[in-house]
């Protein structure tokens, strides 16, 4: 075995060129670095080679004749104190937080554990075993942008329609997917499922987090799975369980058949925390590496958890905020990406305690060059301190506006006392966004999404149910804001099952056709159920895989509703404009009445309105004049239409199970029926 060389302490990482590759990797704290080199399975550790240098606290060695392909893991020397923050366990193989690719997958085991069994985690007596049976092995590449690639599609906000999904749950049920790719990369790049994503219209999918996953302890011992993802332990790998072969360009071929299309990919990614938990938890990558640098610490070297997770990363140390730049730099010149989902965008901008739109991490990802040009998006809460800060990010980011989610929901449930606040969201939400400059586009308006019940679960279920969770129930949250529609859970009552489409069907026109972003979650438009599972996190199963296979006639009208809500949106600038809609509350001719009139204060606290006409269009443009019409109420309202010269001509009911042809209507009575939205264009 070759000696190790000086190398360089730039880049961090291990960095292939023709004579080797060089390993660097930074540790404040360490008193030695090992490099542990294994056999082609990773099963037998055949070297550990002492990295030779250190400079500005980065450990370095170079290896001559190192190819890709090479499996490598760290052994990290130095005291094992928690009450000073250092819990450093030579015993325990680590990864390189900078691994690109990953071999062997994660296994459950106490040896994961870096203090002895039944001590405890601040005993201080470190746990002797070794771990490396039980861990992947970190595996050399050659870093190139993809070659041959399609022109990304580089899709105005404007015209984005997003579509959330998740990776294995995607494809695990689709009888058009061979069996061997399902779940996979490779399963989600086939033809029928890319065919269907680019029929429905939208231009961008959101997926779920793919980083390697750390699987709680708690759910294993239950027989559970973290499935969701929102546990990471690396940020440059895929996980492993989603590779149908062990190779990333697998997910590279996934980008270049969605750019070929015109569909942008977004990531959605959880630099807040890591899988390795609070004190209790394995040592798996950072905490051994150099716990007091990676993680916020309280002075006795407990875990800050603004996260809720059990850790919060340290986004004001150097460091650590430079392997987070690195890893978004990384996944859009190497793996091609559109952009980005923050989980719990507000720990990130904590600097270093409380949340700062001027924060060290707004800062870098503002004045990046590379990021300047992809799509930004915060979860702008996380459980610390003032933690809810929804409108604060600055200029250049979206965020996820539950007050939409909450909004909507509670408005077509028939709550009272809403119509202003639907309003305002419907606006676009200018009394949150409408600051420097801001645009309706930095709301990501969202009716369902993975956190939460779906949309056919929505308007099934009044309750949470659970608990194949094992949680007693307690677990995800009470406040759903559903209708049942009279019954719980699945009916076949025809009356029931078409006033639960109707109520799907007002959602959706409803969010489609606001201003801001609008994000569908997968599934939705088949009818997929969760069964009532609003928190389906661990539910690695037919609970949280999609149903593909929903052949009533009443699933097959509504994804063709879907689609062609999608299209219309699309194809009329009127409802996708940049600019916001006046807000509610005072006189405007922009909203009006069901007696024709303008709206004016009285009219909005009424806390029995429920409907309302608003124009979308203005003097200005070319195409013809929109008019949206909403009725939440249980009962039909007469609604007056304002003068047009040719009249007005239907464009969308929402209560009719599709989309009409337009037809021009012969009287300036619009009989609105319940729970329904339409639209209407007038003649110039």
């Amino acid at each position: 075995m070759a000696r190790l060389g000086p190398g360089c302490p730039y880049p961090l990482g291990a960095t292939c060129d023709q004579g080797g590759a060089n390993f660097a990797l930074f540790s404040a704290h360490a008193e030695r670095v090992e490099l542990c080199l294994f056999d082609a399975d990773g099963g037998a550790e055949r070297a550990r080679l002492t990295l030779p240098e250190y400079t500005d606290e980065v450990w370095h060695g170079y290896l001559p004749g190192a190819r890709p392909g090479l499996l490598y893991g760290y052994r990290v020397h130095g005291p094992y104190e928690p009450a000073a923050g250092h819990r450093f366990n030579p015993a325990k193989l680590l990864v390189d937080p900078y691994a690109r690719a990953l071999h062997g997958h994660l296994c459950p085991h106490d040896a994961n554990f870096a203090y002895r069994p039944g001590g405890g985690p601040a005993d201080g007596a470190p746990d002797e075993r070794d771990n490396a049976a039980h861990v992947p092995k970190c595996r050399l590449v050659m870093d190139a942008a993809a070659a041959g690639a399609p022109a990304r599609p580089r899709r105005s906000w404007p015209e984005t329609v997003l579509y959330e999904l998740h990776v294995r749950g995607y494809t695990m049920r689709h009888p058009e997917v061979p069996a061997a790719v399902r779940g996979t990369f490779a399963g989600l790049a086939t033809t029928p499922v890319i065919d269907h994503l680019a029929d429905l219209g939208v231009t961008a999918v959101e997926l779920m987090p793919l980083h390697p996953v750390a699987d709680e302890p708690r759910l294993t011992a239950r027989g559970l799975r973290n499935y969701w993802g929102y546990n990471p332990y690396n940020y440059f790998a895929l996980e492993p369980r989603y590779l149908a072969h062990p190779c990333r360009a697998e997910f590279r071929e996934l980008v270049r058949r969605l750019h070929g299309r015109g569909i942008e990919v977004v990531l959605d990614v959880v630099y807040n925390h890591t899988g390795e938990g609070d004190a209790f938890g394995p040592t798996l990558s950072f905490r051994g590496i150099d716990n007091a640098a990676y993680y916020r610490l309280a002075a006795d070297g407990a875990y800050v958890n603004d996260s809720g997770c059990g850790n919060t990363l340290d986004l004001s140390h150097p460091r650590v905020l430079q392997m987070v730049m690195d890893s978004l730099r990384y996944w859009v010149e190497v793996m091609a990406v559109d952009g980005f989902r923050f989980d719990l965008a507000t720990t990130l901008a904590r600097d270093p305690a409380s949340f700062d739109a001027g924060a060290g991490f707004l800062d870098a990802v503002g004045q990046d060059p590379v990021l300047a040009r992809v799509k930004l998006i915060a979860e702008p809460w996380d459980l610390g301190a003032d933690g809810y800060r929804l409108g604060h990010f600055p200029p250049g980011w979206s965020e996820w506006n539950d007050r939409f989610r909450d909004g909507a929901r509670r408005l077509w449930r028939g709550d009272e006392g809403m119509l202003a606040e639907a309003a305002a969201r419907l606006a676009g939400s200018p009394d949150v966004f409408a600051e420097r400059g801001r645009r309706p586009y930095a709301s990501l308006n969202f009716v369902t999404a993975h956190d939460g019940f779906t949309l056919e679960d929505l308007v099934s279920y009044a309750d949470k149910h659970n608990q194949a969770n094992h949680e007693d129930n307690r677990d995800g949250t009470d406040a759903n804001h559903s209708w049942n529609c009279g019954v719980e859970g699945p009916s076949e009552d025809a009356d029931f099952t078409a006033l639960r489409d109707r109520y799907k069907r007002a959602l959706l026109a409803f969010l489609l056709l606001a201003r801001g972003v609008p994000m569908v979650l997968g599934g939705d438009e088949l009818g997929n159920s969760q069964r009532g599972n609003n928190n389906a996190y661990c539910q690695d199963n037919e609970i949280g895989w999609l149903t593909w296979e929903r052949t009533q006639p009443r699933h097959r009208a509504f994804h063709r509703f879907v689609r062609d809500l999608i299209a219309l949106r699309r194809r009329h600038p009127a409802l996708h404009r940049r600019r916001f809609l006046p807000p509610p509350g005072g006189d405007t001719v922009r909203w009006l009445s069901p007696d024709g009139h303008p709206m004016t204060a009285p009219d909005w606290g009424l806390s029995y309105a429920r409907c309302v006409g608003v124009w979308l269009s203005d003097a200005a443009d070319e195409a013809p004049p929109l008019l949206l019409v909403l009725n939440a109420a249980a009962e039909s309202v007469r609604f007056a239409l304002p003068a047009m010269a040719g009249g007005w001509a239907l464009w969308l009911d929402t209560f009719e199970p599709a989309i009409p042809i337009p037809r021009t209507l012969a009287s300036t009575m619009l009989d609105l029926r319940p729970h329904s939205v339409v639209l209407l264009a007038g003649a110039r």
